[in-house]
Order: C-alpha cells, then sequence, then structure tokens
C-alpha cells in the first residue's frame, strides 16, 4: 500500500564585468571538519586583525585562511569594497565577518545607539547560521546582535533591536518591516554585506535591497561586501550602483560537482525502494544523513515508515512552520534525529555539517536541484556520499544529470543482501489510512505503480 500511495506524487511549490571590479567569495563558518587541504599557509595571525578577533578565532580553532578569506580579506580589512564569487561552505562568512568586526573595532567615533552594520541573506535559515558564526567569532568583542527574519518571534525580534544594537543579520522583508516601523535607522551604516545575492534575485527581493541600500550613507563612506555563486549581469550591476569600486575575486570549482562526494546509484523497481532504502540505512548505518524526496506526501509516508522500522527520523516539507522547522534542523544538528527527509523547497538554504550520505530517494527533475541536493554532504572539507534511486517513475531524469555533471554516475547491481525483509508497515498499525478506490476491497493487493515517463507534470 505504500508503494501505491507513494506513487500520487506531485512536485512541491517550489557578464560584462566591469575592470574596476575585482571579488571574492567563500565560506560558511563549521570549519570543524575543514581539513588542512583545504586551508592555505596564510595564518589569520599575519593579517590586520586585533588582539581580541585573533582571540576569537584562537578559542574556535582556526589558525590559517581558506582561500577566500586569504585573498578576500587583506583588502577588505584596508577598507576595499569586495564582489565575490564563490560556492558555499569555503570559507566566505567568516571572511565578511572578519572584516566587519575589524571596520567597526576601528571606528574611533563614539558609541552610537543605531545600527553600524547590516547583513542580508535571503533566507532564515542562512541568516540563523550566520548569526550563530558572529556569536562565536565575536566571543571576546564588545557587539551586539540583532537576528532579523520572518515567520515567527515578530514581538521577540523587535525588541532586540532597542538599545545599542552594532550588527542586525536578517532577510530583506522582515528588515524593511521593522525599518518602516523606525525601530532602527540606516543613517549609521558603516558596513553592508549581500550573501549569496544571486539568489536575492532569484526570490525576488532584489527591489528590498536597493530600497535599504538607498537609505544609506554614500557607498565611498561604508565599507560594501557582496557574494555570490555567479556573477551574473544583473549582480555586477548591484555591485557597480551600490558600492565603491569593488574588488572582483572569482573562487570558482573546477567541477559542478565536488570530487569529495562518492557518488553512486541503484535501478529499484518501484517496489524495492523501500526495502532498499532500509537495506542499505542497515549496512551502512549513517551518523547524519538527508533523503531528497519530490513531494511532500511522499516526505511524510517515509518518514512514518522509518520511525516504525526503528530510525529517528523527522519530514521536512515547504509548509512546515518556522518554528517547528527550526527546532527538527537544531534536533538533526545535535543528532537527537539521525534521517532528514526533504523536499527540495524545504531544503533551500541548509548549511549542515557533517551530513555523511545523502539519499536521492526520488531522483530531482531539476538537474541543479541534484547538484544542490548532493552538495549538502562534503561540506567543510570532509568527504560524504551521495546515492540515487533511479526508479521507474523518474529514471529519465538521469541522462540530463549526467550531461549536466559532465560525467556518468556508476550503476551498483541490486543484491538479495541489500533488501531489507520483515518491513514494519505503520499503515496496518497506528498510521491507517483509507484504501484508494481502486483498492477497496479487503485484502486486494496494490497495483505496481507504472512508469510515468514523459507524462505532463
Amino acid at each position: 500500500m505504500f508503494l501505491q500511495q507513494l506513487k500520487s506524487k506531485t512536485i512541491e511549490g517550489g557578464a560584462l564585468v566591469c575592470q574596476s571590479i575585482s571579488a571574492i567569495l567563500i565560506f560558511t563558518l563549521c570549519y570543524t571538519a575543514m581539513k588542512n587541504t583545504h586551508l592555505t599557509e596564510t595564518r589569520f595571525c599575519n593579517l590586520e586583525l586585533s588582539d581580541s578577533i585573533l582571540q576569537g578565532l584562537s578559542a574556535a580553532g582556526f589558525d590559517r585562511c581558506t582561500p577566500i578569506q586569504d585573498r578576500a580579506l587583506p583588502l577588505s580589512l584596508r577598507g576595499k569594497d569586495i564582489a565575490g564569487q564563490a560556492q558555499t561552505g569555503t570559507g566566505k562568512t567568516a571572511a565578511f565577518l572578519l572584516a566587519t568586526f575589524q571596520h567597526l573595532l576601528n571606528d574611533e567615533r563614539e558609541k552610537i545607539t543605531n545600527p553600524r552594520a547590516l547583513i542580508l541573506a535571503p533566507t532564515r535559515e542562512l541568516a540563523i547560521q550566520i548569526h550563530k558564526d558572529a556569536v562565536q567569532l565575536s566571543r571576546f568583542l564588545d557587539l551586539k546582535f540583532a537576528l532579523i527574519y520572518g515567520g515567527t518571534d515578530y514581538q521577540k525580534q523587535l525588541l532586540s533591536l532597542k538599545g545599542d544594537v552594532d550588527i542586525i543579520i536578517g532577510t530583506p522583508g522582515r528588515v524593511i518591516d521593522f525599518y518602516q516601523q523606525k525601530a532602527f535607522s540606516l543613517e549609521h551604516i558603516q558596513v553592508t554585506v549581500m550573501d549569496e545575492a544571486d539568489r536575492m534575485f532569484d526570490l525576488g527581493f532584489i527591489k528590498d535591497i536597493r530600497f535599504l541600500l538607498r537609505r544609506m550613507p554614500a557607498p565611498e563612506t561604508r565599507l560594501n561586501l557582496l557574494f555570490s555563486a555567479t556573477l551574473s549581469y544583473k549582480v555586477t550591476e548591484l555591485a557597480y550602483e551600490h558600492m565603491h569600486n569593488p574588488v572582483l575575486i572569482r573562487i570558482e570549482a573546477e567541477e559542478v560537482t565536488s570530487k569529495a562526494i562518492k557518488q553512486s546509484a541503484f535501478c529499484p523497481s518501484n517496489e524495492q525502494k523501500l526495502p532498499l532504502l532500509l537495506g542499505l540505512l542497515q549496512q551502512i548505518q549513517p551518523q547524519r544523513s538527508i533523503i531528497f524526496v519530490n513531494t511532500k506526501r511522499c516526505a511524510e509516508l517515509l518518514d512514518a515508515y522509518l520511525n516504525f522500522n526503528g530510525y529517528k527520523t523527522a519530514a521536512l516539507s515547504g509548509d512546515v512552520p518556522q518554528d517547528k522547522r527550526q527546532r527538527l534542523l537544531n534536533d538533526f544538528q545535535e543528532n537527537r534525529i539521525m534521517l532528514l527527509i526533504a523536499t527540495d523547497v524545504a531544503a533551500r538554504g541548509l548549511h549542515i555539517a557533517d551530513v555523511s550520505h545523502v539519499f536521492n530517494y526520488d531522483l530531482p527533475q531539476d538537474v541543479e536541484d541534484y547538484v544542490h541536493r548532493i552538495g549538502r554532504t562534503a561540506r567543510f572539507g570532509a568527504s560524504g556520499e551521495a546515492i540515487s534511486f533511479i526508479c521507474e517513475e523518474y529514471a529519465y531524469s538521469m541522462p540530463d544529470i549526467e550531461d549536466y555533471i559532465g560525467q556518468k554516475i556508476p550503476v551498483e547491481a541490486i543484491t538479495l543482501a541489500l533488501l531489507a525483509v520483515d518491513i514494519k508497515h505503520p499503515e496496518r498499525q497506528s498510521y491507517a489510512r483509507k484504501p484508494s478506490p481502486s483498492n477497496k476491497r479487503v485484502g486486494q493487493k496494490p497495483k505496481a505503480p507504472s512508469s510515468t515517463r514523459g507524462s505532463p507534470r
């Protein structure tokens, strides 16, 4: 019955470059797993960083720079604007946080009661991660942060803006909301950071960004840092318009997918997908993994099955309330949940360290989603494994995926030893559901789902 239910799937929700620019990129703090091969010979102590900042870096266990930090920090610490292109997970968060901290420390003016720096991120999750990293790195600094994002904690966030807030970290919509309520002023902003600028465009935030930038002091009077996965024409146009002679730094990956990710695939029938997943989980016993599916319905059913078969799981789809979403992610990061089942809409902006395996239970129908999914593992210098199921329903996606990533994904044989037996069925117990109209007779065996290759979605 599970397989019959899973069959009813519907996909969810959702350069011209100027000579005067020269840019930067990449890092998100979670260095804990970062290996020496991803570090340069440049040490933080050799940069123009204050002792209190170096003390925080040392306490966090950071000694040497990543490539993006090595190229960006010497310039930004001397007041140069940076426009940077690089992948996430390589050090850009620390690059702009350290530059922001030092710029504020260098200011000799009297204490200002309004924010002196604004860091904008496209998603709540990224804003939360930046805030977490900022608190860690500023451990020995006298800086106050306000974390501002939509969906929850409105009054609590509004209250956090009272007093001497030095740095606001947030998403554009909620930041504008509070600004229009005169909860804070932009008149004294000395540092502006725009992280993942390309996604700001994708999510329709660019008008909000311009609204805020036009209400700040002139670009030449502040430090401006922009980071983006791609420095497209529209992103560089934003840099020209609202930055002061930015330096362009590109740190690009040699390949679409990381060499640190071992990719493999299986070709199960629809009836074999669940037994194969359970068998692989029994064999691999991953510490922390993400299982990607294409629909909310599939996520819920898979969550029920895995829970009923002894796994600590949680399902994350696009309509999960923000407070519950954050609670689930915290449980996942703190190992109270070992498997996170997610749709692509729900997984956007996730930055979680130590994910050892990614399972594509359903192959994505967008090739870029495949790269995004498997990029949840092998982060911060670690290695990881991505396992995809080329099932009857989504098999047609694989040729496009292989063309996009420029390589063939090895297909492994399905042996009897890999297929779990004695699977417990929650719908026969507490997870009971009404039978579908085509299977109303008691005891009637569900029909195997037929392939929908080429069918409209």
